[in-house]
Order: C-alpha cells, then sequence, then structure tokens
C-alpha cells in the first residue's frame, strides 16, 4: 500500500480528502447548498498527517479490518461540499431554464391571445351570418309576404268558420249603401274577418238582396252567410235606435239618426243648425256628436236626439280631465286621431306626432300638421283614405293642414273616448310621420326622419300595387 493514496475523489477517511458531494437534484437545493453556512468539513482544507518516523511506535491495531477503517467517513465530518466542478454545471442550467422561462411564457400568452381572438373572429362572422339571414327573410316575408302564402298553399280564409260566433255587434245600415258598403262596416264591427269576405260572398253567391236601412243586432265572428240571413231577418231590426261610431261627421250622422229613429231628414237637419241652442259656443257641433247606441222613445223629437248626444259628449271630457277651456283644441286633435290611427295603440303614438309636429323647436316640419284626413274633410263626396287628390292637398281652406299651420280651424270628425283620452295623454316617442302600409290589417309604420318615411311610404305603395282594390 502507498504511503499517500492517489488524489481521488473517490477515497475518503481520517487521513484523506471528503468524498465527493451528490450533484443537487433541484434548484432549491442548489441555492439551500451556496447559502448554508460553512463547516469545517466543508470550507478548511483538510490537513493531511505528517507520515510518522520509523522509529516511532504506531498506536495498535484495532480488532478492525485496515479495509474498513480507509473506507469508512470520519465520525466528525459534516455534509460535504460539493465540488466545484459537478455543482457549477447544474447550478447554470437552472440558471438558463429561469432566464428562458419568461420568454417562455410570453410565447404561451401571446399564442393563446391569438387563439382567443381567433375563436372570437368565427363568433363574430357567425354572428353576422345569422343576422343577415335573420335581417334578409324578415324584409322578404314582409315584402312577398302575400306571393309566399299564395304559391306555398298558406292563405288564411278571407271567412270565419261556423260555429264559432259569439258576443253581440250592431250593424247601421243607411239609404244608398252598397255591398261593398256594408261589407266594410261588417268588418269594422267585428262581425266579419276581412273587409271584403262579405262583398266577396255575395259576389260569389250570385245574391242581389235589397238591403233596408236601420240598426241591426248581429254577432261577432260570423260568417258572410250567416250575417246575410241576420240582416234579412226582420227580427234582428232595431226600432228608435240610432247608432253612430267613431270618425262619423255630423253630416252623416244625421243620416244614421234619421233612419234608425225614424224621424224626417230634414228635421234632424234642422236640429244641427244652431250649436248654442245645445250650450255649445262653436260654429259647428262637429265633433260633439258622441259615437255610440242609442235607443229613444217613439215619440221623441230630433232636438232630444241631439241634447242626449252633445251630454254625452260632454261626459267624455269631464271624465278625461279636459279643462272647459281646452274643450275646442282636445275635440280637434282628438277628431284627427280618430281619422288617422286604427289600433288603440296607435292612438297615442299619432297624438305624440301631432304634438311633435306643433312643437316651435321642431324645424323639420315647419308647423304643418300635413294629416290627410285634414285635407280630405273640406270635400264632401270622401270617406277617407291614406292617400289624398292633388287638389285637396293644394285647395285653402281652414281645415287644410298642408296648406295651414297648427291645428285646422275646428274638429274633423266625432271623436271616442279613446281618441279624448289619447289626446290628453300622448305617448312618449320622437316619431315625427307615419303611415298605414297595409290598410287590410292596419299596420302602420311610425318614423323619426323623411328617409325613413319615404321608405315606409314605398311599402305603402307596393302593397297598394298588389292590391289595386284595396282602397288607396
Amino acid at each position: 500500500m502507498p504511503e499517500n493514496p492517489p488524489n481521488d475523489d473517490r477515497f475518503a477517511g481520517p487521513a484523506g480528502d471528503p468524498p465527493a458531494a451528490q450533484a443537487p437534484s433541484s434548484r432549491r437545493a442548489a441555492r439551500e447548498a451556496r447559502q448554508s453556512p460553512p463547516t469545517a468539513a466543508q470550507d478548511l482544507p483538510m490537513q493531511r498527517p505528517a507520515p510518522l518516523p520509523a522509529t516511532e511506535s504506531r498506536a495498535p491495531e484495532s480488532s478492525a479490518r485496515p479495509s474498513d477503517a480507509a473506507s469508512r467517513p470520519s465520525a466528525t465530518a459534516t455534509a460535504p461540499r460539493p465540488s466545484s466542478g459537478t455543482a457549477a454545471p447544474i447550478e447554470a442550467l437552472f440558471e438558463e431554464q429561469a432566464r428562458n422561462a419568461p420568454a417562455a411564457s410570453a410565447r404561451h400568452e401571446r399564442d393563446r391571445r391569438k387563439s382567443r381572438i381567433a375563436a372570437w373572429t368565427v363568433f363574430a362572422v357567425i354572428l353576422a351570418l345569422l343576422g343577415g339571414l335573420v335581417v334578409g327573410g324578415f324584409w322578404v316575408w314582409n315584402t312577398y309576404e302575400d306571393q309566399i302564402r299564395a304559391v306555398m298553399g298558406w292563405e288564411e280564409p278571407k271567412d270565419y268558420e261556423a260555429g264559432i260566433a259569439e258576443g253581440e255587434a250592431t250593424l247601421t245600415i243607411v239609404s244608398g249603401d252598397t255591398g261593398a258598403d256594408i261589407s266594410r262596416t261588417l268588418f269594422d264591427a267585428g262581425v266579419t274577418k276581412t273587409s271584403d269576405a262579405f262583398y266577396s260572398y255575395l259576389i260569389d253567391s250570385g245574391q242581389n238582396p235589397s238591403f233596408v236601412p236601420g240598426v241591426f243586432t248581429l254577432q261577432q265572428k260570423m260568417t258572410s252567410e250567416a250575417a246575410l240571413e241576420a240582416i234579412m231577418d226582420p227580427a234582428n231590426k232595431q226600432e228608435n235606435t240610432a247608432q253612430l261610431r267613431e270618425g262619423l261627421t255630423v253630416a252623416q250622422s244625421v243620416e244614421r239618426i234619421a233612419e234608425g229613429v225614424g224621424l224626417p231628414l230634414e228635421d234632424v237637419q234642422a236640429a244641427v243648425e244652431d250649436p248654442s241652442a245645445y250650450g255649445v259656443d262653436e260654429t259647428s257641433l262637429e265633433g260633439w256628436l258622441f259615437p255610440a247606441t242609442y235607443t229613444f222613445d217613439p215619440d221623441v223629437t230630433a232636438e232630444q236626439v241631439i241634447q242626449r248626444m252633445v251630454d254625452r259628449t260632454t261626459e267624455a271630457l269631464d271624465a278625461a280631465g279636459v279643462p272647459e277651456d281646452r274643450r275646442h283644441e282636445i275635440l280637434t286633435i282628438a277628431s284627427i286621431i280618430e281619422k288617422e290611427a286604427r289600433f288603440e295603440k296607435d292612438f297615442y303614438k299619432v297624438s305624440r306626432v301631432i304634438q311633435n309636429r306643433l312643437d316651435p323647436s321642431n324645424a323639420e316640419t315647419n308647423g304643418l300638421l300635413q294629416m290627410d284626413s285634414t285635407a280630405q274633410y273640406f270635400f264632401s263626396d270622401r270617406e277617407g283614405g291614406t292617400s289624398s287628390r292633388a287638389e285637396e292637398l293644394a285647395d285653402d281652406n281652414p281645415w287644410n293642414t298642408y296648406v295651414h299651420t297648427g291645428l285646422p280651424v275646428g274638429p274633423i270628425a266625432n271623436p271616442g273616448e279613446l281618441a279624448i283620452k289619447a289626446a290628453m295623454e300622448p305617448e312618449d316617442g320622437p316619431w315625427l310621420y307615419f303611415v298605414t302600409v297595409n290598410l287590410e290589417t292596419g299596420e302602420t309604420v311610425f318614423t323619426n326622419t323623411i328617409s325613413e318615411h319615404e321608405a315606409a311610404v314605398e311599402q305603402w305603395r307596393a302593397w297598394c300595387a298588389d292590391n289595386p282594390d284595396g282602397g288607396c
């Protein structure tokens, strides 16, 4: 055995270098090894004992084998210090991983962000495509609904089915009413399903009945055949009864009063000549003959009939909270609403359009109401409609709101309770225009700008072109 063992880290013992430390297995182990306080076994160089002189006696050998002493670590040695040649590369590896970690994390975040953007882009494209399909389908249906129904066989029947009649309805027929006139009146009263159902039945069945003027009791949701049978049955004719529907003028009302009550027409016409006789401070009773169904005693006079109708109007004004000094204004506005609107929800919107157009701050309409009902009022041959003739629009009469700013000089019809209430309580909204785009269903489009209104007018023109007998 040589006196000094070779300098090999595999050998350790009381007289040799400490054994080589194991390489750290993680960054944390490397950091703890670097930061731990030095120990004698770690940091102080091991002193090899000088060789004993030849004459010096040796300690007695222990009973253990010499190889055990040479290979067993010193009992006093602590954790060995890792050799610099082993720890440095491991530490460098972890430091490089630490330096590369932010870059890898950034790349991962960029990839995730790109994936999210791509996903949202695809989602937006899908939504846009679906939205385009919905909007396109809605436009096609609104524009070509009638043609689509006809091609697909989806046309709804124009008449109600037999056996579903219910409730009660009142029909007034005046002298000169044609089958087409009665057909429209039946529809307005809720008797027939469409405005031309009764007239079409008369044509298809080849019937040409003679209608008796008067007031008749019918039911709602009747077939045209059943309605005709009820009109021709004398038992359904009411005696001494006058029915005035909403929107009639005084001239139209006196005819119905005379027919229903059985009074001479001349007597009724004379009775409406002097409004002051009924406590009305106006030049005309227009707007003051309240629409309702009235039944009178057989010996009633024309003046008594008119007084009762005027009193009923006063009751309606008071019930709506109309101040006495605003009665003329409210009746005028209500009469326009009554002529222009068809459904309850539209009454309040038309009222708002009138208020918006009368607003001095509105520069778009310059105070002109431009209501066709006011332009047509002066012409006695006009029952109403959505379009006016050129001469009506240009005529310089005090009711024509195409020519004169503000409200017309007075009411243009007799309004009912709903129209009076709507005149007092217009719905909030910015609307300045409206047009009924389907005269059969009454669908009305309300718009804020002239360009939007013109687009709606094109819808109305398209409907009129498809329905030449629709009343345009």
